[in-house]
């Protein structure tokens, strides 16, 4: 199957009509639209922040610190989320400045704290969830 230019311009123009969420934008009476952005209209940090935000967010949800623990405790998928956190923040601390990374490793080192406490039988101090890339946690 071939495509003509114009199909390929058209595939080229979509590739870059990502859109983003920004949750922290007002929600203006225009629509939905409003509060979604073009992705190349937002800067790393932000998509990064962004990122971990979601990731401890549903970590601290599977960890149990939600509204219905005995419902929502899944550490198995806490310990993915986690280590997956551990690796973006480690990864982009040098690139995205101290102030970000700071409050990065701080909602990560909280996550694993309680996911530590929230384990019938803890991890020994080292082996807990990304703590091959952040160092032990206690």
């Amino acid at each position: 199957m071939s495509h003509s230019p114009r199909d390929t311009a058209a595939a080229s123009d979509d590739a870059h009509t990502h859109r983003f969420a920004d949750d922290t934008a007002p929600s203006a009476p225009g629509g939905a639209d409003d509060a979604v952005r073009d992705i190349a209209e937002v800067n790393a940090v932000e998509v990064i922040n962004t990122v971990a935000v979601h990731l401890m967010s549903a970590a601290a949800v599977k960890v149990g610190l939600a509204d219905d623990p005995q419902a929502q405790t899944d550490l198995d998928e806490a310990r993915k989320l986690i280590t997956s956190l551990a690796g973006l923040v480690t990864a982009s601390a040098p690139e995205i400045g101290d102030q970000h990374a700071r409050a990065l490793r701080d909602g990560l080192r909280s996550l694993q704290l309680a996911f530590r406490e929230a384990s019938a039988i803890p991890d020994a101090v080292g082996a807990g969830p990304g703590e091959k890339l952040t160092g032990p946690v206690n």
